[in-house]
C-alpha cells in the first residue's frame, strides 16, 4: 500500500463521488431509520462499501503521520456515514505503523460522531493498540472511565473484548464495578457483552463476579446469555 499524493480534501471528494454513484436510495433509507436518524447514508452496505475503500487504497493510495488524522478528520464532518466507515478502515489499515500518542487520536475519533457502530469498531483498534503499548492501559482506561462521555466509559469497559486469556480480568471487573450505578443503555450493555464474551473464557470467574456485585438487570442478562445457552447454569 503506497502513500498518496493526493491532497486530503482532494481524496475526500473522490470517496464522496464514487460513493453516491454507487449508491442505493432505497437502502439508505433502510439505513437512516436503523441507525435511528443518527446520519445520512448512501445507500452502500458493507459487502459494497468495503471492496470499494479496498480498490480505492489499491488506486489512490493511503495518508500517513498528521495527512492520515487531517484526511480523517475531513471525513468526519461529511454527514454520510459510510464516508466516516471509509475514514476508519484506513486508521485501522496504518495502526500498526503508529506510535504510542496516537491513542489520543484515537480516543478522538470515539468521541466524534459517536454511535455504537463505529465507536465498538474504533474500540477494537484501541485494544490492539494497547497490546502494542501495555503502559498506556492504565491511566488512559481509568480516565476513560471516570469521564462523563458514555462513549468513552464504553470503551474502557469493551477494549479486552477479544482478549480472551489475555484479558485482565480484575480490571474489566473493576470497570464494570465503577459503573453499576449508571443508567445509560450503552454502559449496561457494554459491560453485559464485555462479561459474556470472557465468559466463554473463564465462565466461573463472570458466575461469581455476577453473584457477587448488585449489577443492572441488563448487564447481569447479557452477560449470563452464553452461558445459559450452553446450558452451564
Amino acid at each position: 500500500m503506497f502513500v498518496t499524493i493526493l491532497k486530503p480534501d482532494e481524496y475526500v471528494d473522490i470517496v464522496c463521488d464514487l460513493f453516491e454513484k454507487r449508491g442505493n436510495p432505497e437502502d439508505a433509507q433502510w439505513q437512516i431509520k436503523y441507525m435511528r436518524f443518527q446520519f445520512d447514508f448512501f445507500g452502500l452496505k458493507a459487502p459494497v462499501w468495503l471492496p470499494l475503500t479496498k480498490e480505492l487504497f489499491k488506486e489512490q493510495g493511503v495518508f500517513e503521520k498528521e495527512e492520515l488524522k487531517s484526511f480523517v478528520r475531513l471525513c468526519l464532518e461529511k454527514e454520510y456515514r459510510e464516508v466516516h466507515y471509509f475514514a476508519i478502515e484506513m486508521v485501522q489499515s496504518q495502526l500498526s505503523t503508529q506510535n504510542e500518542d496516537f491513542i489520543y487520536f484515537l480516543e478522538e475519533l470515539i468521541i466524534t460522531k459517536s454511535w455504537w457502530d463505529t465507536v465498538d469498531w474504533i474500540v477494537k483498534l484501541v485494544g490492539w493498540h494497547f497490546e502494542r503499548f501495555p503502559e498506556l492501559i492504565d491511566q488512559i482506561v481509568w480516565n476513560w472511565a471516570k469521564s462523563d462521555n458514555i462513549w468513552l466509559v464504553r470503551s474502557a469497559i469493551l477494549f479486552q473484548l477479544k482478549y480472551k486469556e489475555r484479558t485482565n480480568s480484575k480490571l474489566l471487573f473493576e470497570l464494570i464495578s465503577f459503573q453499576t450505578s449508571s443508567k445509560e443503555f450503552f454502559i449496561q450493555k457494554g459491560a453485559g457483552w464485555a462479561l459474556r464474551e470472557y465468559s466463554k473464557t473463564n465462565p466461573e470467574a463472570v458466575i461469581q463476579f455476577i453473584s457477587e456485585n448488585d449489577l443492572p438487570s441488563l448487564t447481569q442478562r447479557e452477560g449470563l446469555k452464553w452461558l445459559r445457552k450452553k446450558g452451564v447454569i
